[in-house]
Formats: C-alpha cells, structure tokens, sequence
C-alpha cells in the first residue's frame, strides 16, 4: 500500500484511494490521519544491539526444550525462563515498577509430545492502563526450542530465531513502552510450550477468559529475525502478517446472517492486521507488511491460534522468506549443506524493525479509546447507509473525542475512505450505497490516536 504523507510530522495528512465519481466518495471523504511524534520516537527506540544480547543469551542455555532441565542456572527451559523473568523485573524496577512480572504455569501430561507431568511455565509482564487496565492489548514470542526430533530433549537447540527473536523482541517492546503511560493496558508475554502443542499459549488465553479481560489484540512474534529464504531471496525490507477470517467461535445463525452481510474478510484478527500494516506504512522505515489472509503458514501453527480458539483478535507477526535448514533441524553439516537454528542466521537489525513495528502498534492501540461496540448497519433499497454502535464508557475513555467511518470497496484490501463524524453514536453517509462497499467504525482520542476498525455485526465485534 502506498502512502503519501502531505504536511508535516505532527499533522500529516493521508490520503488513500482518492475518487470523485466513487458514489460520493470524492476527495472531502478521503483518509486524513493525525501522524504522531511520539510513535515516530517509539519507532526509532528498538535497539538491534539489545536484541543481540538477549538472543546471545538465550541461546548460550544450550536447549530450551519443554521437557529439558530445569534445575541449573545456565542450560534448559529452566535457567532460561529465569533469565527472562530477571530481565522483566529490571525493566520494571527502572520504570519505578510499572510492571507485574510473574509466572504462569499449569502441569500437562498425558499429550503426544507431553506424556509424563511436566509444569509447562511462560513468563507475563503487564503494563498496567491508567483508565482503562482492563483493556488488554499483547506481544508474546515463545521460550522453547526443538531439533528434528520434538521429542529430544537433551541435544542443543540454540532456537536463535525459532524463537528467540520472538522473546528478544517482546523484551525489546517492553523496554521501550514501560517509559509511557497509557490508557490501555500492555501484556508481553514469553509463552513455553509452543512446539508441544501450544501450551503457554492456551494456558494464557484460558487465564484472560477467567478473568474477563478485553483482550483487543494479540500480536504473536515468531521467528521475525530472519532474511535469507530457502528460495534464495534475501530481502529486509517485508514482512507478513498472518490473520484469519471467519471467527472460529461463529455459530451457525452468525454464518447465515453473514452470508447475507459479508464480512468474511473483517473479522477483528483481519482489521487489526489492516491497522498493523497501517502503522508499518506510517511509522517503520524501508518495511512493506503483507497481510496473508490464512491463519498461519499452511497447515501450520502458532500460539495465537488458541487466542483465536476462543475469539480473541489474534495475528502472527514474522518474517517473509524462511529458510527450512535452519528450522527444527539437528545441528549438522551435509552434503557441505549447514542445518540448524544457529545465531549467525539472524539479522538483528531486521528483527529490531519488526519489534518497533510491534511497539508503535500496541502503543497506538494503547493510548487510543476502547474499539467501538454494538455496531450496527443498515441501507438496504436505500440510496445510503447508516451505521450504528454504542457510546463508550466516559470513565474508562475520558481521551475519546468521537468516532470515524471508514468504507472500502469489497475487493480492496485495505480502507480506502473515511469521513470523522463527531461524538456521536448513529450517521448516515448520504447517497453511499450499502451494496457497493465495506464499512467500519473507529473511535478517536483528542490527539488523534485511532482504535482499530470495527466491522457491523458479530463478524467484525472485537467485544465489549
């Protein structure tokens, strides 16, 4: 997606998709964004050097596997979620303790790759918001390594991408956010248990449906410090975002009315893929994302899918050319072919792009009111189209100065046109026709900070 940028870095203006014979979506409906200074700074805060040191180190513990030893200091899952939590604590401890650090765990047994008891133990940081804590958006990357065989526990796994740079990178994010303060609330994560079977990740998601959470967002790092592909394109300068459609929670009356009403393409996860492109384009230098319109790579997996599970917004954020000798593999040389995840196949200075594009989103996210709720639409045989949703808590969004609508036509992939319509809760686009276009609603915070959009309806709800 191409963007210009017209004015200046406090106000620029944005201006996508332009057209005066669009049904009424001429220039005065174009996208105008308010560019923010302090998401450039977040933007140019990643430290490449940080996330060498703690990829360095994470690998220095020989394996991370689930099942690998837990009782000394410097090799195996143990010594490792250690050094994690220590290193959380000390970003808390310089923020004035802005942070809860504190494990998670629940023993699992009984599982193909987890058949004796084995208390599977992630690390969770979170960032408390001033007016709204109970508004959650997430970074998480895995502990755990593996070699060919999932079940070798014993043989190194340096796991320096898979997924080290995941982990380096939500501790890189932390950071940076916990010397702001926002509305919102802030999670980073370091999952175990990925390449079990997605433990951590579940555990966690189980945990936020417990205890009510308003989780907005998961953004899932994992392997984002790679650049050479097995095809043999080398390139820095892309990344994907992978997002499902359809919500796996859907029930069947939901289905039948979204037959009828689309949406199959602005499910939560899709637009907070849109609104993470949308920031790669505003703020991160030389990076162009793609949202993929799948779950994750073919037939595979990652630990946003049991956010997903339970209908959470979820996405996976990671590189674009990967390289298959250097994932899941024994350390060995053949054919005069090297294999394995070793640390000389990270490019930090890629991985320290794709984690400021993590921070500035989730900060975005953060400091911008709650996403609209209970939005409705309607316009059938009529030359317009009336959009519907509830007014946010004044308490918990005392930032909000009003809502926007943005519509795109039903092939495009990202929003094309937008029009701000003030604080109010119902507007009617005056001879835009319902048929032609896709709508959606975002609220607004006074200094223009954006919520994501919402689709009408329970395809598109990101929740109460």
């Amino acid at each position: 997606m191409n963007i210009q940028l017209i004015s200046g870095a406090i106000a620029a203006v944005v201006l996508l998709g332009l057209s005066s014979t669009a049904g009424g979506a001429d220039a005065r409906n174009s996208i105008v964004y308010q560019d923010q200074l302090a998401l450039h700074e977040i933007a140019k805060s990643a430290s490449a050097k940080n996330i060498e040191q703690d990829i360095t180190t994470l690998v220095s513990f020989g394996t991370r596997h689930t099942l690998s030893e837990t009782e000394s200091d410097t090799r195996g899952i143990g010594a490792a979620r250690r050094w994690i939590k220590a290193e959380f604590d000390k970003i808390s401890a310089d923020c004035g303790g802005c942070l809860e650090v504190f494990y998670q765990s629940e023993v699992i047994s009984g599982e193909r790759r987890i058949p004796d008891p084995v208390e599977v133990i992630s690390v969770i940081a979170i960032q408390k918001g001033t007016t709204d804590p109970n508004r959650y958006v997430m970074m998480s990357g895995d502990i755990d390594s593996r070699v060919s065989d999932v079940m070798n526990y014993t043989d190194d796994s340096p796991g320096a991408n898979d997924n080290a740079s995941g982990v380096a990178g939500t501790l890189e994010a932390a950071r940076i956010l916990s010397k702001y303060q926002f509305n919102g609330s802030i999670v980073y994560a370091a999952l175990a248990g990925e390449e079990q079977g997605l433990f951590g990740g579940r555990i966690l998601a189980d945990y936020a449906k417990a205890n009510n959470w308003q989780l907005k967002a998961v953004l899932n790092n994992d392997m984002i410090g790679n650049i050479e592909g097995i095809n043999g394109v080398i390139n820095n300068t892309t990344a994907r975002i992978f997002a499902e459609g359809t919500r796996h929670t859907e029930t069947p009356d939901e289905a039948r009315l979204r037959r009828f009403t689309g949406g199959e393409v602005d499910s939560p996860s899709r637009n907070l893929a849109r609104y993470i492109d949308y920031m790669a384009d505003r703020y991160i230098e030389n990076l162009d994302t793609m949202v993929v319109y799948r779950l994750d790579r073919f037939r595979r997996g990652g630990h946003h899918r049991p956010f997903n599970d339970l209908g959470y917004p979820g996405v996976r954020i990671m590189e674009t050319n990967e390289h298959y000798d250097r994932q899941h593999q024994d350390l060995r040389t053949e054919d005069g072919v090297r294999y394995g995840d070793t640390i000389d196949g990270v490019n930090f200075e890629y991985a320290a792009k794709l984690t400021a594009l993590n921070a500035v989103s989730l900060a975005s996210m953060a400091w911008a009111p709650k996403p609209p709720t209970s939005v409705e639409i309607s316009g059938a045989v009529q030359p317009s189209t009336t959009l519907k949703w509830a007014a946010l808590d004044k308490t918990q969004n005392p930032h909000l100065k009003g809502y926007k609508i943005y519509w795109r036509y039903t092939d495009a992939p990202q929003w094309q046109f937008s029009r701000y319509v003030g604080n109010v809760t119902e507007f009617t686009l005056e001879n835009i026709v319902i048929d032609n276009y896709f709508f959606g609603v975002a609220s607004v915070s006074k200094d223009g900070y954006e919520s994501p959009v919402v689709y009408p309806g329970a395809a598109g709800a990101f929740g109460e």
